[in-house]
């Protein structure tokens, strides 16, 4: 109660001479400070990041089936580095993202967030991952094609002078909010700024400029210029800011994490890899085009991949999330009815061909047939284990099995017993043997029946699957 009543005194100090207006922008009292300990340390005893990130088209998304955007392959690298998992947070208010930092929903803000002083506040900036500057998004004249450049140029804001008695759309916890605010006090006249819903990541609000919704909206610079690349009616030439820092954040009694972060973005920036994927998601034109015209792209509705309506029919007839099993099918061919692996496994759900014949499939590359066909050895597989009480549990050792064979599981499982292990759990249990049986002492052991067996493929197979579906859950509804 001390530190509420103590952040509410705090908080009416520090926008003691702000209009009423501006006070609205204020941290919630209940999260302006810390509430939790954890840091670095932390982190590392659990084995877990988690970072809160933006669902967008630049920082986070999926597309045909992959989890994918700026951040997101920022951070997979970061886990590596740290050696933990990485578990995303999304945030689907944008106007909460400094609130449940705070709150410890996660353990940093993974997104291009400007460093200004209000919000440093709150939290602490790591260095900067790249420089930007706010441009104003504005529509061009609908018939804009037929008109001359300097007829074009005269319909459109060129001096934010012109913005006076105007109105401009942004979120209202956004760095774009505060810009427009201090430009009024420049430009000495009222700029009518209209908040749109913390749930709108910056694409979305630019793409209701493209659609005639909303007048004008402000944006960083590299995001603009990609959409306006697409949306050629767009116009983003007005700077209404001098260059700006954009950084990630961390809690301000996380000094260790922010220091592990800082060392890790310097050595980063010195690497060809982060330039790649800046370039991948802010300059490379062509490939943004492909995303956001492709059904497959999560903004566009709710699609993983062009097998949804069969996947779903399948999955509902072993009583599986289709989510899960668009996982696993993108662990085994990426939804290429044609992949074939080194051992001659085909299709879909890489159906090896004496279990194509067993279940009667004569062309596993027939998408229907395959699918069926692996839904029908998935579910027996999962029947076989049915002395596995945890459900959970029951799901990994049929998903081994389906990658390496269940007489491979099966001894792992003995080796497990044997060394005084939780046969019935394969979560650092049986999963520790299966990775064991790639060597003599453990697959020349007189429990093991089936030999070797490379065991990191099944462990690293029953981990990604659901990790993937931890990213279908977040960004693509059951019922879509």
């Amino acid at each position: 109660m001390q530190r509420l009543i103590f952040a509410t005194l705090f908080l009416c100090l520090l926008f003691a001479t702000c209009s009423p207006e501006e006070q609205v922008q204020a941290v919630n009292p209940d999260a302006a400070f810390p509430m939790v300990d954890r840091d670095l340390e932390n982190i590392q005893e659990s084995g877990v990041l988690r970072a809160i990130t933006v669902y967008s088209e630049t920082s986070y998304f999926l597309y045909r089936g992959q989890p994918m955007g700026f951040e997101y392959e920022l951070l997979t690298r970061l886990a590596d580095h740290l050696g933990v998992r990485l578990e995303i947070v999304p945030a689907h208010d944008l106007d909460e993202l400094i609130n449940m930092l705070n709150r410890g929903e996660g353990d940093l803000i993974a997104h291009g967030l400007t460093i200004t002083k209000p919000r440093k506040q709150y939290i602490d900036f790591t260095n900067y991952l790249y420089l930007t500057k706010q441009v104003l998004v504005q529509r061009k004249p609908e018939n804009w094609r037929n008109w001359k450049l300097h007829e074009i140029e005269r319909t459109l804001v060129s001096d934010p002078i012109e913005l006076i008695e105007d109105t401009v759309s942004v979120r209202l916890a956004s760095a774009y909010h505060d810009r427009l605010k201090n430009l009024e006090q420049e430009i000495g006249g009222d700029i009518y700024i209209d908040t749109v819903s913390g749930d709108l990541s910056t694409g979305r609000i630019i793409k209701k400029v493209v659609e005639g919704e909303l007048d004008y909206t402000v944006a960083d610079d590299n995001i603009a210029e990609i959409n306006s690349a697409y949306y050629p009616i767009l116009d983003v030439s007005t700077p209404i800011s001098f260059s700006q820092r954009a950084a990630w954040a961390v809690r301000k009694n996380a000094p260790n994490l922010r220091q592990a972060l800082n060392t890790w973005i310097e050595e980063m920036r010195q690497k060809t890899d982060y330039y790649v994927i800046y370039n991948k998601y802010f300059e490379n034109e062509r490939a943004f085009r492909a995303r956001i015209e492709s059904d497959f792209f999560s903004e566009a509705g709710g699609k993983i991949s062009r097998y949804d309506s069969i996947v779903k029919q399948f999955a509902d007839s072993i009583n599986w999330d289709w989510r899960f099993l668009s996982a696993l099918i993108y662990q085994e061919s990426q939804f290429n009815p044609s992949a074939t692996s080194w051992a001659k496994a085909k299709g879909l759900m890489q159906l090896m061909p004496a279990t194509a014949r067993e279940l009667g499939v004569s062309d596993r590359t027939n998408p229907e047939d395959n699918l069926e066909a692996g839904t029908v050895y998935l579910e027996e597989l999962y029947n076989r284990w049915e002395s596995i009480p945890d459900s959970v549990q029951r799901v990994k050792f049929a998903l081994a099995s389906y990658n390496c064979g269940y007489q491979h599981v099966v001894d792992a499982q003995d080796l497990a017993e044997k060394y005084g292990k939780d046969p019935g759990v394969w979560d650092e249990q049986v999963e520790v043997f299966v990775k064991r049986l790639s060597y003599p002492k453990y697959y020349n052991d007189p429990v093991v029946d089936y030999g070797y067996v490379r065991g990191i493929e099944p462990v690293t197979y029953v981990d990604q699957i659901f990790e993937r579906f931890e990213h279908y859950q977040q960004l693509i509804p059951e019922e879509s």
